[in-house]
């Protein structure tokens, strides 16, 4: 069981959103790869059984620029038989437009045909202990899901 998470940071709120995501799916068996997402290709999520995006929100609902490209792309994938789960961490400052992002990241991974195994989860600023627990529980049931749909 193959696991990429990829991640957008500017503050490093994301890169620990990210960092809880890996620990808890390697702890449950998974071989993860970590990637900021400047240095990804969208295509590497085809390697991977459990897809991760852990992005900001930047401004007033706007993408991490940073991952214009990578955003685009993964819409043209065939993910099927793959899991996703989007995490992110905002602020809540920007009211209407908090974590817009994970929204976005949700319906882009919609349309290459892979499994959601987890809701969205949005986070203000950084991971608290109550974050973390959502987190953990993120991952398994991503771990769960792909189990159930690859018997």
């Amino acid at each position: 069981m193959k696991a990429h998470v990829v991640f957008a940071t500017i503050t490093g709120n994301n890169e620990d959103v990210a960092d809880i995501v890996t620990e808890g799916l390697e702890d449950l068996g998974a071989e993860v790869t970590q990637t900021e997402i400047s240095q990804t290709d969208a295509q590497d999520f085809e390697d991977a059984d459990i897809c991760v995006v852990c992005a900001y929100t930047y401004n007033e609902g706007h993408l991490p620029e940073e991952g214009l490209d990578f955003f685009d792309d993964l819409g043209d994938l065939d993910l099927s038989n793959k899991v996703f789960g989007v995490a992110g961490s905002g602020d809540i400052f920007y009211e209407e437009f908090f974590n817009t992002s994970v929204d976005d990241f949700i319906n882009q991974f919609k349309k290459t045909n892979a499994t959601q195994g987890f809701e969205g989860v949005k986070i203000n600023l950084e991971p608290d202990e109550d974050d973390i627990e959502k987190l953990d529980e993120f991952a398994s049931s991503l771990v769960d899901t792909y189990k159930k749909i690859n018997g």
